[in-house]
């Protein structure tokens, strides 16, 4: 989790994730808008909450961010580069290389072992040698507290453990963004607080962009900038 280079005032950087006219329609008899018409940029090192009411689109414009959806309309360029012209193959390769995702449900899958669920997305960007994926899966488990569960099933994890993996598999691929849907949502409190200081760690102390979808208002208050819907559009909070 190395920290990038110091570069110029954030007015001379390129927005890291940036959504211009941003529309999401689901098709049918009647259409269902999750997404209408947001402008938005992130850039890097911002630590970024995003909330709203139950079916405001919160996590609808989390996946449109992170490219696991596709716009009806408008665009999501990553790193100043537009992506709403992109085949599925180099969509798939940009979100390896430039995009973490962790879940309010961890998604491990039960027949790996911990260190084999951190590897996944190194085994798909396909930049290492196994031996390295090893040792790069073994690295992050350590810097999370997790060192002595490399070998384990998640079954064997506490709830907390699991979603602390999840982070580590986000962070596989050295992403410069993690975006994170109700991350806490399933956990108790001593655990979520676990799972805050780790993303804010990886904002301050790593040079990471954290991006988060919450319920948590209180959460929500100690992150750095609040993007708040309703009914699919940017409100005040």
């Amino acid at each position: 989790m190395s920290a990038p280079p110091a570069t110029g005032s954030d007015a001379a950087r390129v927005p890291l994730i940036e959504a211009r006219g941003l529309t999401r329609v689901l098709p049918g008899t009647v259409p269902v808008t999750l997404v209408r018409g947001i402008d938005l940029a992130i850039q890097p090192g911002e630590f970024v909450a995003i909330t709203g009411p139950s079916g405001s689109g919160k996590s609808s414009l989390l996946y449109l961010l992170g490219l696991l959806d596709v716009p009806s309309e408008g665009e999501v360029l990553v790193e100043g580069e537009a992506t709403h012209r992109l085949s599925e193959a180099r969509r798939a390769r940009m979100r390896l290389a430039s995009l973490g995702f962790v879940f309010q449900f961890h998604f491990l899958l039960p027949e790996f072992t911990v260190a084999e669920n951190v590897m996944i997305p190194m085994r798909k960007l396909a930049r290492l040698s196994r031996g390295e994926m090893r040792a790069r899966a073994e690295s992050l488990l350590a810097e999370l507290g997790l060192a002595d569960h490399a070998d384990k099933l998640p079954d064997q994890l506490s709830g907390g453990q699991r979603q602390r993996v999840a982070v580590a598999r986000a962070l596989a691929n050295e992403p410069p963004a993690i975006l994170a849907d109700e991350p806490t949502g399933s956990l108790d409190s001593k655990s979520s607080e676990q799972v805050f200081e780790i993303l804010r760690a990886l904002v301050d102390d790593h040079g990471k962009t954290v991006i988060a979808v919450t319920h948590d208002l209180d959460m929500a208050a100690r992150m750095d900038r609040r993007l708040h819907l309703v009914d699919g559009m940017l409100a005040d909070p």
